[in-house]
């Protein structure tokens, strides 16, 4: 019978699939790239750019999530019961007090983010903090500790290195193919030479939906692996399924939703009913109705 550990262990272990599978796709786009045009120096070049423009995004992050979502600093006058929550979850998680924020939207929906435990903050919802009861708060506030402790924060980092990479890649030989660049082919290589220009073309324009896939992919298992990890903290996974039943039933999306941290939230923030078969391939997030049965069955 599944219970919250192996919940734990089982998306560690594809979460590092996901991870190994994502890193293959690099090396093979990599590999092509330096065939076809007999150069392996634009591999390096576009990594270093990549990197560069992620590392900014990685020690801003806190800033930026924060300054997107319209987050100000919360007063612990006002908001006694939540920094109790933050507070006494924190020393239970054994990681530092994090900033608390709140966000003035009627949507209940919550995130974390910062580089490190060190430089972390929470921020919720008004209509969060509205909706939820005092044992719904904490689940949904171990949660997000939970994201903080597992180090969700870099990992998601590492990954928006990797896709903004490919799409680099990808750019890159459209553009320069477009305008005559390539490979010439010897005569030596025959039709095998031409097959793998068009098999590699195709992977090409294929990879940063792939690679997207695979973001979204690792997205969803974090969230799977944070509210088992809150579910432990609190020791009382009905506070975070039921958090996340009434979560769910808010259709209406909050008022400055980005696309660039919806893989942050707690839920997705833009609302909308759950997606099903194939479409769940485009979520950010889990569908709520697995996520409170996965709680539920520990």
């Amino acid at each position: 019978m599944a219970t919250l550990y192996t919940q734990q262990d089982t998306n560690v272990r594809k979460t590092w699939f996901l991870m190994t599978v994502f890193l293959c796709v690099i090396v093979a786009l990599g590999y092509f790239m330096g065939y076809y045009y007999n150069n392996p120096s634009i591999i390096y070049i576009a990594l270093v750019f990549a990197l560069g423009m992620n590392v900014f995004s990685y020690w801003y992050s806190d800033k930026i999530a924060l300054s997107l979502a319209r987050a100000h600093p919360a007063d612990r006058g006002e908001y006694p019961e939540l920094f109790r929550s933050v507070e006494n979850l924190s020393i239970t998680a054994g990681l530092p007090m994090p900033r608390v924020f709140i966000i003035v939207d009627a949507a209940p929906n919550a995130f974390a983010t910062g580089r490190n435990k060190e430089h972390a903050a929470v921020a919720v919802t008004s209509g969060l903090l509205a909706m939820l009861d005092k044992n719904e708060l904490e689940g949904v506030i171990a949660h997000e500790l939970a994201h903080i402790g597992n180090k969700d924060i870099l990992l998601q980092t590492i990954v928006v290195v990797l896709v903004g990479f490919v799409a680099i890649l990808a750019d890159i030989f459209i553009r320069s193919s477009l305008l005559g660049g390539g490979r010439e082919r010897k005569s030596g290589e025959g039709n095998a030479g031409g097959v793998l220009a068009i098999v590699g073309i195709i992977f090409v324009i294929l990879s940063p939906i792939i690679a997207q896939l695979i973001q979204l992919a690792i997205s969803r298992k974090r969230e799977f692996l944070a509210d088992a990890s809150g579910a432990l903290l609190t020791r009382y996974p009905e506070g975070l399924a039921s958090a996340l039943t009434k979560i769910g039933s808010y259709s209406s999306p909050m008022a400055h939703a980005h696309n660039a941290t919806a893989h942050l939230f707690i839920s997705n923030p833009f609302g909308g009913k759950s997606a099903k078969g194939l479409s769940k391939l485009f979520m950010t997030h889990p569908p709520t109705e697995e996520r409170v049965a996965a709680l539920r069955s520990s």
